[in-house]
Formats: structure tokens, C-alpha cells, sequence
């Protein structure tokens, strides 16, 4: 199990990391990423200390490895799995979308299904079991991008004006794939070890050449991510901004200028049907987005708690319209725990021993993620009101002897002291009102695609809408015109 310093040491690569216009000599050294870099380092110390109970023997690679990267292959195996998942959410209090336990679980689902990405045309299926392998031994942060560019969502890449923009294959060699192209999303691909490139949008007929699936080194020659603006070199210290001074994941458009791709790290090469499969076959969507909602579950509670705070500071959590926001909220935040435990509890095996979480529980949070988050964060920026705005500048007024004693004696409330109100709410703030809150409402709105999709083609599909209108239908068929008795 390796440390949290083991991981930050292989950071300074030569990755090429481009932010403003220049390449980012090291990113352990620019503050756009050192503290969400050593935030990620935390989680790997929580891994390797074995009194955390992250750890199990692998079969797969004969040793200790990461719980949070396991293929459940029993009940309990699940219930594990989420408990070290939680262990994970709960130190970065949810606030860290794509921690290496999130594309590290669709590898696990992969690794039990090798199967599927083997047919009469390509057998990749040692490819992805022994790269499954290499995510056990090594501990490894995948990133992923999985998502065309915004070119034109009217069309797939086929349609588009302009030869690969979409990342595609351009040729075959005798030592691999040349792609050429971009990708997006690639959340925390700046300080990651490697990078997952596939795509989940359905692509057509004429776009065989785009239906790949590969994974690479980041600091991989021709490889470049173009992140967006940073939120942490903005925050003034901790204690002014103290969730985007932490966890602030970097966002990256990935480009590939005629990369080389070689063939062991190849898991699907132009073949649609098999680009579909690799999600929906292995049950990796459906274990992966289990990992996702439980790490919301947690960023919800953590809400939860700060809307609680801050109406026992302002004394106002007496008042009756106030116990009815605390309690819608709280309604919010137990659904989608419920949907998560639902999931565990109705979890089937597959045809190869995984444990799936139940779809219909799973698929239902998620439908309604794109409303849960925005009414969670509505309900918070009506109990905290004016108080995010009257705030000091900056920590510098708390210290400060000419400032101080006005901070002190007039932002402070009965039996609380001005630090602590200010600190809470400024921790608020964070979360409703700066950069890094626009950016985790627009992430929790879009996480799994737009809301249409998510709920039409995985709540509704989902759901079992067959089985119950069947029984609707022998209700119906018990009774009619005839016979039917007039009172």
C-alpha cells in the first residue's frame, strides 16, 4: 500500500499541464494543485494505515490492497466496500467529486468481466485484467475523460466540420494505436497518476474510429491537459475560503497530438458495440455510480451540519419556518442515504460472482440529482441569508489591532465568540457563493450527463416499469362491464 508521500513524489514527471498560456513546471510547486495534491495524499495515508480498515488480501495480486478498489463478490464484501468508501468521503467531507476510489471502481467491475472485451475482432481481455492489477498493486489514481468535446451536441464526431476533434484512432503500428484528438472531462487528471479515455456518449455507425478505450500515463509524450481557471490561488488563506483552499479539483480538456497508445494498454479499438458493453455489460455504471452517490450522501450530511450550525448561532432554530427548512433539508439528505443503502440491500450477484448495486434505488437518487443539490444549497442560502455578506475581508481584519476590536464586538452572537461566527460563516459562504460553490452545483447538476438523460435512460429504464404495469393489468383484467354489480 503505498503512502501519501510515495504518490506526491511521482508527481513531478515532466506531465505536460497547461494553465494561463504556459506549461506548469511542477505541480506539487504551483498552488493551483499542491493542496488538493496533498489533499489526495491524505487519502492514500488513510489507505495504508491498517487500523482504518481500508485494506483486504487480494487473491487477484496475493497481497494487501485497497478496499475501495475491490470487485464485492458477497454481501458483505459490499458492505465493506462502502464503509471504506465513506472513510475516504468523510475526510474530504464530499467536497472531492472524483477521488481515485471513483474510476478505480469501474476498473473493479472491468477486471471481473474481462469477457466482455474480447470478440471474434480484438481479445483485450488481458489487457484490462492485468491493468485492473496494476490499479491493485500499486494503489493507483486514475483519471478519466470520457466525454466528446462541445463541438456540437446535435451530432456525433462523424458530423462535425474538422478531422479528429474528438479523440480517435489515425493509424495502427506494430507497437500500438496512434490517436489524435481531444477528450473532456478529466477531473484531477493534473495530479493523477494515469488517465482512463474512453467515451460513454453513444456514437453511430460512422464513428467506429472514435470507439476506443485506452489508458495512459499522464506525463505520456504528445499527451497535454488544458485546465480550467483555478479557484485555490485565489483563496486568501484557509480560514477565508477553507473548502477551495483544499479541494479544489482541477478540470482538464485532454489533447493528444498523434499519441502513441501501446497495444497492452488498449481495451477497446474501433468497435462500438463493445464501447456500450464496456459499461453496461460489466456493471461498472451501476458500481461506479454507487461509489459516486455515497460519496454525496456524505457532501449532503456535511450541508446539513453547516445549516443546523448556523441556525443555532443566529438563535434561530425555535422558529417554526425555520424547523420546516431544517426538516425538508433533512429530508433531502435522508432520501439519498436511503437510495444508497437501498442499493447495498437489493444488490444482486452477476453471471460473474460481482455484486451490482440494486438499479432501481440507485438510478432513482441519481435522477434526481440535478434537483437534490440545488434545493440542499436553496435551503442553506435561506437560512444563512445577509450574514454570508456582512463578513470581514479577509482573516487580516481578525488580526489586525486596528480592526479587531470592532470585529469582535460587533460580528458575534450571544455565547458565541466573532472567530467562530465568522469562521462558519465564511465555511458557508464557500458553499453557496464563491467560485468553487458555482462550479460543485454545476458539477452535482451535470454529474452524470444532462438530467433528460439520466433520468430517461437509466430511472427510467430502470425502474421496472414492466412488472409493475403487468400487475396493473391483472387488477384490470379481474373486472368489467360484465358482472359488474350497480349499487
Amino acid at each position: 500500500m503505498r503512502t501519501g508521500e510515495q504518490y506526491l513524489k511521482t508527481l513531478n514527471d515532466g506531465r505536460t499541464v497547461i494553465l494561463d498560456g504556459q506549461a506548469v513546471d511542477n505541480v506539487l510547486e504551483h498552488p493551483a494543485f499542491a493542496r488538493v495534491a496533498q489533499t489526495m495524499a491524505e487519502l492514500f495515508d488513510l489507505a495504508a494505515d491498517p487500523a482504518n480498515g481500508m485494506q483486504f488480501h487480494c487473491e487477484e495480486i496475493g497481497g494487501p490492497a485497497n478496499r475501495v478498489f475491490a470487485a464485492p463478490r458477497s454481501a458483505e464484501e459490499l458492505t465493506l466496500r462502502r464503509q471504506a468508501i465513506e472513510t475516504w468521503a468523510r475526510h474530504t467531507h464530499g467536497w472531492v467529486g472524483r477521488s481515485p476510489d471513483h474510476v478505480g471502481t469501474f476498473f473493479a467491475a472491468f477486471g471481473a468481466h474481462p469477457d466482455v472485451f474480447a470478440n471474434e475482432k480484438h481479445d483485450f481481455a488481458a489487457n484490462i485484467s492485468n491493468y485492473y492489477r496494476r490499479i491493485l498493486a500499486e494503489n493507483l489514481y486514475v483519471s478519466y475523460a470520457i466525454i466528446p468535446p462541445q463541438v456540437s451536441r446535435a451530432s456525433t464526431v462523424s458530423g462535425w466540420e474538422g478531422d479528429f476533434l474528438q479523440v480517435g484512432v489515425v493509424r495502427e503500428t506494430d507497437e500500438g494505436l496512434i490517436v489524435r484528438g481531444s477528450q473532456m472531462l478529466a477531473t484531477g487528471a493534473a495530479i493523477a497518476d494515469e488517465v482512463f479515455v474512453t467515451c460513454i456518449k453513444p456514437l453511430g455507425p460512422d464513428d467506429a474510429d472514435f470507439a476506443v478505450s485506452f489508458a495512459l500515463p499522464v506525463a505520456t509524450e504528445g499527451l497535454k491537459l488544458y485546465c480550467r481557471r483555478p479557484y485555490a490561488p485565489a483563496a486568501t488563506s484557509d480560514f477565508d475560503y477553507p473548502l477551495t483552499s483544499k479541494y479544489d479539483e482541477p478540470d482538464a480538456l485532454v489533447v493528444f497530438d498523434d499519441v502513441l497508445v501501446p497495444w497492452e494498454r488498449v481495451f477497446i479499438n474501433r468497435d462500438i458495440d463493445t464501447l456500450r458493453r464496456q459499461f453496461f455489460d460489466t456493471g461498472a455504471h451501476a458500481l461506479g455510480n454507487w461509489q459516486a452517490q455515497i460519496r454525496f450522501m456524505t457532501k449532503l450530511k456535511f450541508i446539513a451540519a453547516v445549516a443546523r450550525k448556523v441556525t443555532q448561532v443566529n438563535g434561530t432554530d425555535k422558529i417554526p419556518g425555520v424547523q420546516e427548512k431544517l426538516g425538508e433539508l433533512a429530508a433531502v439528505v435522508a432520501s439519498v442515504e436511503s437510495a444508497v443503502l437501498a442499493a447495498e440491500y437489493t444488490a444482486t450477484r452477476d453471471s460473474a460472482g460481482m455484486m451490482v448495486p440494486g438499479k432501481r434505488a440507485l438510478y432513482g437518487a441519481m435522477g434526481l440529482q440535478a434537483e437534490t443539490y440545488p434545493r440542499a444549497i436553496s435551503i442553506l442560502r435561506d437560512l444563512v441569508g445577509g450574514g454570508v455578506l456582512q463578513l470581514p475581508s479577509s482573516v487580516a481584519d481578525m488580526r489586525s489591532e486596528v480592526t479587531r476590536p470592532d470585529m469582535e464586538r460587533y460580528v458575534q452572537s450571544p455565547g458565541v465568540p466573532s472567530e467562530e461566527r465568522v469562521k462558519l460563516f465564511k465555511l458557508a459562504w464557500d458553499i453557496v457563493g464563491s467560485e468553487f460553490a458555482g462550479r460543485h452545483q454545476q458539477y452535482e447538476m451535470f454529474y452524470a450527463g444532462a438530467p433528460f438523460i439520466v433520468k430517461g435512460a437509466y430511472t427510467y429504464r430502470n425502474f421496472g416499469y414492466d412488472a409493475l404495469v403487468a400487475e396493473l393489468d391483472q387488477y384490470l383484467a379481474a373486472y368489467g362491464i360484465a358482472g359488474s354489480k350497480e349499487k
